[in-house]
């Protein structure tokens, strides 16, 4: 029987599942490997930090999450896949109210971050970071 993401735990369970979902893609784990190019360990415990501090309100991430991704070569299709495998390895694993708060979540940081990428690419500018 599933649950609900309820600890830091189920946050490292899907962060996990989903980022080894993501480098077996073939249109995602291409971008994601040029950019981490060996970095995984860091980016799946700033993962971590990120989602615990966003559904659990547990306070553990500090950062700005756009501008690492500001100048990656995306667009709709890498958003829509994204979602799926986001959407899809949450609903294998879990089920409750910070399950679909987290697929709420991510869509609106998909749109958002898709937005502005495209504005960056469409200007042919960088974000001042």
């Amino acid at each position: 029987m599933k649950s609900d993401i309820k600890d830091l735990q189920d946050i490292k369970k899907l962060v996990d599942t989903f980022y080894a979902r993501v480098q077996q893609d073939s249109l995602l784990g291409p971008i994601f490997e040029s950019k981490l190019e060996g970095r995984w360990p860091e980016h799946l415990s700033k993962m971590y930090s990120f989602w615990q501090t966003v559904l659990l309100e547990d306070y553990t991430y500090s950062g700005r999450p756009f501008p690492v991704h500001a100048t990656l070569p995306v667009g709709q299709d890498h958003f829509n896949q994204w979602i799926s495998l986001f959407s899809g390895t949450l609903d294998e694993l879990f089920e409750g109210e910070k399950v679909e708060e987290a697929k709420w979540r991510g869509a609106q940081m998909a749109k958002m971050f898709l937005s502005k990428i495209e504005y960056f690419q469409q200007a042919n500018q960088s974000p001042k970071i």
